[in-house]
């Protein structure tokens, strides 16, 4: 039987995973041109929320947790004048994913409940920083469903 540690780290895991794959499941239709284009002039486009959602992880839980030593540019995730292909930007992304995942896995009953601190968030412990930041993909996510649906909507989407 598994413990709660165990138990923890599992279903965190998972929820990355499953988020992960919605993510991939809605980019696949798009094509590079559609997946960087704005929907509006104010809004961001999906690659530029794959970009986004990318350093939000790779800063909250990469630098601060896993201390790979990470620097953000907030700014240029959402306004790169020169993005990286759609592929290359959601390998960038799963390897975010894959980094979050292995985090998880390492973090100790003790490691759950230590002290955090990060610019922009209010997590005083891990386990709350690694909970908003599911949250923050499922925030996006939702966003990413409404550029799904824009696309069809308007016969731009090739499925």
């Amino acid at each position: 039987m598994a413990g709660v540690d165990e138990t923890l780290a599992s279903v965190l895991a998972d929820r990355y995973t499953a988020n992960a794959a919605r993510v991939r499941e809605l980019a696949v239709p798009l094509t590079n041109e559609q997946f960087w284009q704005k929907p509006f002039p104010y809004g961001n486009s999906f690659g530029h929320l794959v970009l986004h959602l990318t350093g939000n992880l790779n800063y909250y839980i990469g630098a601060q947790i896993a201390k790979t030593g990470y620097v953000r540019d907030r700014p240029r995730e959402f306004n790169d004048p020169n993005p990286p292909a759609k592929e290359e930007a959601l390998k960038r992304f799963d390897d975010a994913v894959a980094m979050v995942k292995e985090t998880i896995r390492t973090q100790t009953s003790g490691d759950w409940s230590a002290e955090y601190s990060g610019a922009g968030t209010n997590a005083k412990i891990r386990l709350d920083m690694i909970m908003q930041c599911a949250a923050h993909m499922q925030h996006h996510i939702g966003q990413m469903i409404y550029l799904d649906h824009q696309w069809k909507l308007t016969d731009k989407n090739p499925e």
